[in-house]
């Protein structure tokens, strides 16, 4: 890339660690460029508990890289108040009928929005739809009203940024709306980047618009036109970069090596089934996946029943496979035991092997999906009634469905002839899904390189003058009005519902605990209770076994005694027969002797 003509002070907010993993390459090249970083990060703590290291590796690796944090004062008397209007705003978007077939993100938009705004816009009777749109500007004119976060903009003043960009912006009741509002009003070119393939579509409203929105590709930019009233022209196509990683990457390790390491059999084939993020309250994947191996197993298919299965568990849920136990099935691995995800050098090479030796790529929703497709892997799902609120329940899910991504099937016995189908075909050297990584993940081609795109896009951006944004003629008479109301509401809202999200979250990982931990009871209860009929099946045979040898001993005795009597007769008759000849003889003696003396 050509060298920049000036450096620039970047600020770039983020909701939370995890979005350090996902613009990393874009954070290092711009640092690399000697641009000037300023990472803002939201309150909210490391969802996984593994992104804070990464953060910290990514600021002491280069000077040019400085982390923050955006605490919002609890002290701000609006806090309340802007926080309930941006959470109703969020749910009238999921009462529209587009999101009919999606209950489950109407679900969660409306546990968390005050209960006022909820009855208005759950009003099913006639005129809702005049009554919904004039709920929604309502709410846009009144959060117009409220006044930013003083510590946000308070943040962005003090950095005096040269470009401020924002990801992802579009969570539910976000803050970040705060940034973007301060930078625009201030002059300072504005970009939202698009985090993951799924936040346009599930996910809230973008309502203050930036100058500019990063998405990855044409599917993404059609979302940002229609579903957010971006204008055309504001949209920017530039790849995902956050995928640039798994392009033209060789393996750490040979095949045989990588099958050891995990605990597969290195001269068999194997399938990598990856665990996904499910919306709470989702089935246990874990079981699921117990289920599905025992059909891989259980089939007429020598090459399934006989093939590698490698488990990765997701790091969000792998508290799951605590106490599963897969020791019965033979060449199966959990790997790594907890979830893991791919943030260092050592665990992203671990992460690429796995997929790259697979010879397919199985799945319910997540983004390993659409890295298996990148490495060129066969990638299957099924659609089950179980998960198709995580599925065919969402708008994301038939991007890659309808794409030709995904090898689909409605049932196991399709699944598993798939799967089949897949191993006999499996071919290394062969790419699978060249059509769809070029539409989804690289629209700009192949070859050409997301974070470099990104990276000049955003340069481009810096170099605009953009006029500053001014509030209506209409707002300090607004911000009149709705003081008191706001007076009223502080200290009532945001940390009630932070507390209820809590309790909701503990609730919600004790129950899956528990369901873990009765599934265990409840087969190791099975365990004893086939351990006890065999024990009892092995008693009855040994005394069914005692009974016939003692039977047996008895018709032996009973058949010597009867040996012993004809014996014993046979000896009485000879000795009968020998006393009766000896008495003959002698009658025949006397005789003779009578006889010899009478002459």
């Amino acid at each position: 890339m050509v060298k920049p003509e000036r450096r620039l002070r970047i600020l770039l907010s983020m909701r939370n660690f995890w979005y350090v993993r996902v613009f990393e390459s874009v954070v290092r090249s711009l640092a690399e460029r000697d641009h000037e970083l300023h990472l803002l990060i939201g309150h909210d703590p490391d969802p996984t508990g593994q992104w804070t290291p990464s953060a910290d590796a990514l600021v002491a690796a280069s000077p040019n890289i400085s982390i923050a944090f955006a605490r919002r004062s609890i002290d701000d008397e609006w806090l309340d108040l802007r926080q309930m209007l941006r959470l109703g705003s969020d749910y009238v978007r999921f009462v529209q009928p587009e999101y009919e077939d999606a209950p489950i993100l109407r679900e969660r938009a409306r546990d968390r929005v005050p209960e006022s705004l909820r009855k208005l816009a759950d009003y099913e009777g006639r005129g809702r739809s005049l009554l919904r749109s004039l709920l929604k500007q309502t709410l846009r004119a009144a959060e117009r009203v409220v006044p930013p976060a003083p510590e946000l903009e308070a943040a962005v003043r003090d950095y005096q940024p040269d470009v401020t960009l924002v990801t992802p912006l579009i969570d539910l009741g976000s803050y970040q709306h705060d940034v973007v509002r301060v930078s625009r009003s201030r002059g300072i070119p504005t970009g939202v980047c698009i985090g993951s393939w799924d936040h346009l579509s599930s996910k809230a409203l973008i309502r203050e618009q930036p100058d500019e929105v990063f998405v990855w590709n044409a599917t993404q930019k059609h979302e940002a036109v229609t579903m957010h009233g971006v204008a055309p022209e504001r949209v920017t196509i530039t790849g995902a970069q956050c995928f640039d990683q798994w392009f033209d990457r060789k393996p750490a390790l040979a095949f045989e090596a990588f099958a050891a390491k995990v605990g597969l059999d290195p001269t068999r084939p194997f399938l990598l089934y990856v665990c996904s993020a499910l919306f709470e309250g989702s089935p246990n994947e874990a079981h699921f996946a117990l289920t599905w191996i025992r059909a891989l197993r259980q089939n007429d298919h020598e090459r399934l029943r006989n093939c590698g299965i490698l488990i990765r568990p997701h790091p969000k849920r792998s508290f799951e496979w605590d106490d599963v136990d897969l020791t019965s099935f033979h060449n199966v691995a959990l790997w790594p035991r907890r979830g893991t995800a791919p943030a260092d050098a050592a665990s992203k090479a671990d992460y690429f092997d796995s997929l790259f030796h697979s010879s397919g790529v199985v799945g319910i929703n997540t983004s390993a999906l659409i890295e298996g497709g990148i490495v060129g892997r066969a990638v299957h799902t099924l659609l089950l009634p179980e998960f198709h609120a995580c599925q065919e329940g969402t708008l994301h899910f038939h991007y890659l469905l309808d794409a030709g991504l995904l090898r689909a099937a409605r049932n196991l016995p399709d699944h598993v002839l798939q799967l089949d189908a897949t191993l006999e075909a499996a071919d290394p050297s062969q790419h699978s899904n060249r059509a769809f990584v070029e539409a989804f993940v690289r629209p700009n081609g192949l070859g050409v390189n997301a974070t470099d795109t990104f990276v000049a896009a955003i340069e481009r951006l810096a170099s605009t003058s953009p006029q500053p944004l001014r509030d209506p003629a209409w707002v300090p008479l607004g911000r009149a009005v709705l003081g008191p109301l706001a007076r009223r509401t502080t200290g009532t809202f945001v940390e009630s519902v932070g507390r209820q999200r809590r309790y909701r979250d503990k609730a919600a990982e004790s129950a899956a605990r528990n369901a873990a931990l009765n599934a265990q009871r409840a087969g190791e209860k099975a365990r004893r209770r086939d351990e006890r009929r065999q024990r009892a099946e092995a008693e009855a045979r040994a005394r069914a076994e005692r009974i016939a040898r003692h039977h047996e001993a008895k018709l032996l005795q009973k058949a010597e005694r009867r040996r012993e009597k004809e014996r014993s007769l046979v000896r009485r008759r000879r000795d009968k027969q020998r006393q009766a000849w000896k008495a003959t003889v002698a009658r025949y003696y006397r005789r003779l002797m009578h006889s010899s003396s009478g002459s």
